[in-house]
Parts: C-alpha cells; structure tokens; sequence
C-alpha cells in the first residue's frame, strides 16, 4: 500500500508541473474620451480656385515653316509688337523674289502691247490696216496689263507672307505657356505661344451639381489666398451654362476687386450660404475619433459601467474646419473614444487618460 501511495504522490507532481501556467491579464489601455455634444456651423461651403487671366491668346504663325528662333520665356513681360519666335525666313525669301521676277516679266509684255497698240493706232489712222485689227490689238494691251495687276497682286501676298514669318505680340501681356521649341516644324495656326493679356483677373473654380442653383451672377464671395491672413472681396462673373463632361462639375468665374494676384496663385473661396448645415447645431468630432469600417465610417463608444469600448457606425455629413460634422449615429451624453482608436477590439476593457469624462455639457463637445 505505502509503494502505491509513494507512486500515485510523484504523479501528481508530475502532471502539476506539466499543466500550463494561468495566462496573464491583458493589460488596460488608457484613451482619450470626449463627451459627445453641440455646436454650432460655422463655416459654409469653401473651394479652391485658380487665379486665370480674363483673355488668354495661343498665337501662332499664319504660315507653315521651321522656328529658327524664339526670344521669350515663361512669365516674360511683352509689349505690343515685340517679336516672339521667328520661323526660317528662306523659302519665303524665295517666293518673293519669284514673285518679283513675274511682276517684271509681266510688265515687259504690257510695255510690248502698249507699244504694239500704238504702232497699230498710227497704222489705222493711215488707214493701213482694218479696225479690227486694232480691236485685237487693244485687246492684247489690256490682257497684258491685268497680268501685270495680277503678278504686283501675288508679290503683295508673298511680301505680306515674308512678314507673317516673325510672331509678334498683339498686345501686352504676359507669357504663360510655350507650345513649341526652336527647331520644331509648325503647320500655320499652331499655337507656339501662349499670352495672358493685361487686364482684368479672374479666379476660377468648380462648383457640383447640386450646389450650382445657390451661386448667381454678381454674388459677392470672399476670397482667401493661400498663404496670406486678409481676406479680399470678389463678385461672381460668369456662371457655365452647361457641366463639364467628365467631372459634371460648373465653372464659376469670380472677378476680382482691388490689386491683382499672381497668375496661377491658389484661392479659397467662401460662399456665404451655400453650406446648407451654417448656423445650425450640429455634433463635430475630431478626425482622430473616426475610423474606417466596412463601407462607412465609425467611432468606439464607451460603456462607463463596464469600461468597456464598443463599435458604433456614423454618418460624416461634411466638415468645418479640422473637425467631422455627424449626421447621424450619435446622441448628445454619449461617451466617444478620441484618439488611439486603431489599436482598440470591440468588448476590450480600457481606462482613461487623465480625468474622467465630464458632465454633459449644453455646448461643444469637451476633449478629455
């Protein structure tokens, strides 16, 4: 009996020492909460726009050739009348001594008809020859000299040609663009390069369908451009007829009041009224507190009871500022996880940074 006992003591310390230890807590992780409450709108609908010139020409040559040179640069000032780019002057220089050549040649066969019909004229009034061979002869006269319009016509075409092989500036400006290299064979009509007249400026930006109807003609905006604190004035000008037909979004044209901003300067634009929710209460949430779940977006919730999170879906209606506007899936008093919330389960136990949540507040939600 004792060897039995001693046996059935050395296996239970065997299999005491092959069970497995009990496992460790896991330790709580502190968050941030915010106690959900109101507020009210304050910004309306913003965009972004573009500073543009109101007229911006693509000139080009009126005739095909080469560019030999071009004496610009982007964002060079011209004048009117400077030279842009100049396209080998060779073959035109050829059409116009061609064109010279017929103009003489047809001159020489007027001044023969002409001789010929006087010698004829002096002959007929001799009575020599027939009248109607005088006919003939003043015929000949006048088909000579149309052919000499005709050549001093062509010469004038190829001399007007022989200019039209240097790009002047119609008007001043600024260059924008440049659509063609020296070297470069152009057709007539390419655009080589692109000026933004002096003058009036615009800012131009995009606005959706749906938004569209609250944006008129000679509504005052306010402009921001990036990078600076004051605010500038700006009327609506223009209001697209028609959507663009891939972003389905209209350009609005907004003309600027006071001095000028660069071209291609970047602008906020703020127009008063077209956010529907400014003014209004509405719940806003810190960007921190959203997470990405399946389709939509959600926030942890927690059970102060419990102190356990769980997920609750929400609806971003849009947003003010740096902060999400809720549409839908919250109540005012509800405890909302503000950061950290990658890294928490749904049912994990969780303590808080720092003090514990507020009493529900009557304004704006209070970051703990």
């Amino acid at each position: 009996m004792k060897p039995f006992l001693i046996a059935l003591s050395l296996l239970a310390v065997l299999l005491a020492g092959c069970s497995r230890p009990p496992a460790a807590e896991e330790p709580l992780r502190a968050v941030k909460v915010l106690r959900v409450g109101t507020d009210t709108m304050d910004s309306g609908m913003a965009f972004s726009g573009e500073v543009r010139p109101r007229v911006e020409s693509r000139l080009g040559f009126r005739l095909s050739g080469k560019i030999t040179r071009r004496l610009v640069e982007v964002g060079q000032q011209v004048q009117a009348g400077q030279v842009l780019a100049q396209l080998d002057p060779s073959d035109v220089q050829l059409a116009v001594e061609a064109a010279r050549a017929q103009v003489e040649a047809a001159r020489t066969q007027r001044d023969l008809a002409a001789a010929d019909f006087r010698r004829f004229q002096a002959l007929k009034e001799q009575n020599f020859i027939s009248g109607a061979e005088l006919e003939r002869r003043e015929s000949a006269l006048k088909a000579a000299q149309a052919q000499l319009e005709q050549a001093q016509a062509s010469m004038s075409v190829q001399s007007n040609q022989a200019g039209y092989a240097v790009l002047r500036a119609d008007v001043a400006g600024v260059v924008t663009a440049l659509e063609a290299e020296v070297g470069q064979v152009v057709s007539a009509g390419t655009p080589v390069v692109r000026l933004a007249v002096d003058g009036p400026r615009d800012v131009v930006f995009s606005v959706p369908e749906d938004k569209v109807g609250a944006v008129k003609s000679g509504q005052k905006v306010s402009l921001k451009p990036w990078g600076q604190a004051q605010e500038r004035s700006g009327r609506v000008r223009e209001v697209a007829a028609s959507a663009d037909p891939l972003t389905r979004t209209f350009q609005v044209k907004v003309t600027l009041e006071g001095s000028a901003l660069a071209l291609g300067s970047t602008v906020s634009l703020a127009v008063p009224g077209l956010g529907t929710l400014q003014g209004q209460q509405v719940i806003k949430l810190p960007t921190t507190a959203l997470r990405q779940e399946g389709q939509g977006s959600a926030v942890w919730l927690l059970d102060e009871a419990s102190m356990t999170v769980k997920s609750q879906a929400v609806q971003v209606a849009t947003a003010d500022g740096n902060e999400a506007v809720i549409a839908a899936g919250l109540q005012p008093g509800m405890v909302v996880v503000s950061t950290g919330v990658h890294v928490l389960s749904a049912g994990q136990k969780v303590s808080l940074f720092g003090v514990p949540p507020a009493p529900v507040p009557t304004a704006a939600a209070t970051a703990k």
